[in-house]
């Protein structure tokens, strides 16, 4: 054990006495003015001249136009109005198929048809198929019930003055609206069936307003 702590501070005053190791010299970076000589050299007569190769051109004059901008489009649902431009178009003049394809004596429901005690049964398939020419019409849509009623009595007593037989009225089928239930079809319907000048009625076909309309056979003259 002697020995071995003997050679411990042997090897202790060897490191102790031995020089310290002098620090390695940090790398020496050229100065400013040298590496822009380096770098200038770098490419030789490969590089271009940009102040020469554009000493001839000029600056554009500044301009004295305004940008003009498109004005930007109102705030106009123009989506929703063609949809409900549609929706009317269609109640009008059912410019869709019916879904009930139906003839005079294969009514689907009530109130497409109606004929007056004493008229020939024939009467209505002619009046669907466009026997009788429509001399007139009458639309509305966006009238009340009330305002409905007194310009129904009111067309109906012209187109008797006139002398006209066969006539239209357009109620709609409800597509606009509220619920999209049809508050003027049955209404029509049952006036126009009270009216003793109404000889027939019998839904119009797909091509002349379907379930939206109604075509009317008037006492003549």
């Amino acid at each position: 054990m002697a020995r071995l702590a003997d050679l411990k501070k042997l090897v202790a005053d060897a490191r102790a006495a031995a020089p310290a190791p002098a620090p390695a010299p940090a790398p020496k970076r050229p100065a400013p003015a040298a590496r822009r000589a380096v770098a200038a050299g770098k490419h030789g007569d490969a590089d271009v001249d940009l102040a020469h190769a554009f000493a001839d051109v000029a600056p554009l004059p500044a301009s004295k136009r305004a940008p003009l901008r498109p004005p930007r489009p109102a705030p106009i649902p123009q989506q929703r109005i063609a949809d409900d431009r549609d929706a009317l178009e269609a109640s009008k003049y059912g410019a869709e198929q019916e879904p009930e394809a139906w003839e005079a004596g294969q009514e689907h429901e009530a109130g497409q048809s109606f004929v007056r005690r004493g008229i020939g049964a024939d009467v209505l398939a002619k009046l669907r198929r466009g026997h009788w020419s429509v001399q007139a019409e009458l639309d509305l849509h966006g009238y009340t019930s009330d305002s409905a009623h007194d310009a129904l009595a009111d067309f109906l007593d012209d187109a008797r003055q006139r002398g006209l037989r066969c006539v239209r009225v357009i109620h709609g089928k409800g597509l606009t609206s509220p619920n999209r239930e049809p508050v003027l079809k049955g209404r029509v319907r049952r006036w126009l069936a009270h009216w003793d000048d109404v000889l027939a009625y019998a839904e119009a076909p797909p091509n002349a307003g379907g379930g939206g309309a109604v075509l009317v056979l008037l006492r003549g003259r």
